[in-house]
């Protein structure tokens, strides 16, 4: 009886991180439909490089604020509530840029603003996985849960082929129909952990606690360069290969899938190596490749191979850099404040990819060049990577007495689920 239960469980766990990542993928998909069509858009509105970039950023930072409400809401509520109404709120501007908003830009930048809701998603999930795993299994749970930001991959490949396909309402009415299916789903099979505990502070109280706690703000600034850097190439990457290389929008569109879906990839990968070695480690390594990699794009290379190998690289760095931040949080983050960290630290990130895309917008149109902006993201990786192998490497669990209580009290017992197959007992097992 106590195997088919352990079984059992391990299995829900599977299962719960699995819905996660689909509602995470989902909503990004929503998030990021702008983007591959802001050349179509830039066209037909006659817009400046500045208001396309503006138009793709707008609901990047949107959904970066967001996430610190969002996550607060998630440790008090959970996520089983969370899921669902964060994808039916992502509906409503979803369906009014596909049925009204597409005829200026004021009314693109109107829906784009509210479209942010649906990158808020991230900072339910990952309180929700969190508090599914045991310690020594969440950077690998929380690093497959973030490979849902693959959902802008499916938005690069899907959107204008679906656009030429039917009209320019198409790409926004399918992914509306997905998301009210999957909201309809979460619904009904979403469970929170057994055993979650909702915080008594008020709102204000734990955002003022959590602010205070060093692995905030460590873990923010470590985010706002790895995914702030994956979120920018994400939404201006097609731009930029358009204008420094002459590719059509449709292969421009196919090359930003491939830097994301190999950031996607090696994202539960940084988490994964994050639980065998200091996440410090795996930040540092991530952190020189992309400052290798921004300095040989700022000279526009040939895109074959240099210009490619350099893209991936940071594409690779930048998805295991994602996981290993996250790890990080795993570790050091009280679990009652797991959702606030995370709306804090994803905030950062988000708002780490609102900057650039201006910046290289601004920075072309007044030197008609992208070097300063390719420039300047090599010197920010590097003082980054200065921090991370000083303050952070430094730092440890028993260094915060508060977390080093919590983390003692989610050690796993006796009995603790097992699931079968070499992924289910890196997430399930007992990690004794």
């Amino acid at each position: 009886m106590s195997g088919t239960t352990t079984t059992t469980s391990g299995r829900q766990r599977v299962l719960m991180l699995t819905l996660a990542t689909v509602g995470f993928a989902v909503n990004f998909w929503a998030w990021a439909l702008l983007s591959p069509l802001a050349p179509k858009f830039k066209e037909a509105l006659g817009l400046s490089a500045f208001q396309q970039a503006l138009l793709v950023a707008v609901p990047v930072v949107v959904g970066s604020v967001g996430r610190i409400p969002v996550g607060a809401l998630t440790d008090r509520f959970g996520g089983r509530i969370m899921f669902p109404l964060v994808s039916l709120a992502t509906v409503v501007p979803v369906a009014y840029l596909g049925l009204a908003g597409q005829t200026s830009l004021a009314g693109l930048l109107v829906g784009g603003f509210f479209l942010g809701v649906g990158g808020t998603a991230f900072a339910v999930g990952v309180p929700f996985v969190n508090a599914w795993f045991p310690p020594q299994r969440r950077g690998l749970a929380i690093g497959v849960f973030g490979a849902g930001m693959g959902g802008t991959a499916i938005s690069a490949l899907t959107t204008v082929q679906l656009v030429d396909a039917g009209t320019a309402a198409t790409p926004f009415v399918v992914t509306a129909v997905v998301l009210i299916a999957y909201a309809i789903a979460a619904a009904l099979v979403l469970r929170d952990a057994p055993g979650r505990v909702p915080p008594s502070q008020r709102l204000t109280q734990r955002l003022a606690a959590t602010v205070r706690l060093p692995v905030t703000w460590q873990a923010a600034v470590l985010y706002a360069v790895v995914f702030g850097g994956y979120v920018a190439f994400s939404v201006y990457l097609p731009a930029y290969l358009k204008t420094a290389y002459g590719l059509t929008q449709a292969d421009a569109a196919n090359r930003m899938a491939g830097f994301v879906l190999l950031a996607v990839v090696m994202r539960p990968v940084g988490g994964w190596l994050s639980d065998r070695v200091a996440p410090s480690r795996v930040l540092a390594v991530a952190l020189t490749v992309v400052a290798l990699g921004a300095a040989v794009q700022a000279f526009t290379p040939g895109l074959v191979p240099l210009g490619t190998i350099a893209f991936l690289s940071m594409a690779a760095a930048l998805g295991a850099g994602s996981g290993a931040t996250f790890a990080l949080v795993a570790q050091r983050a009280p679990a009652a404040m797991v959702g606030s960290v995370t709306g804090v630290v994803g905030a950062a990130g988000g708002l780490g990819g609102f900057v650039p895309p201006l910046v290289m917008g601004a920075v072309y149109g007044h030197y008609q060049s992208y070097a300063l902006g390719l420039a300047a993201l090599a010197v920010v990786a590097l003082a980054t990577l200065l921090l991370t192998v000083t303050v952070v490497a430094r730092a440890r669990r028993e260094d915060d007495p508060a977390t080093s209580r919590t983390q003692a009290t989610l050690r796993p017992h006796a009995g603790q689920p097992h699931g079968t197959g070499p992924l289910a007992r890196d997430l399930t097992e007992d990690p004794r």
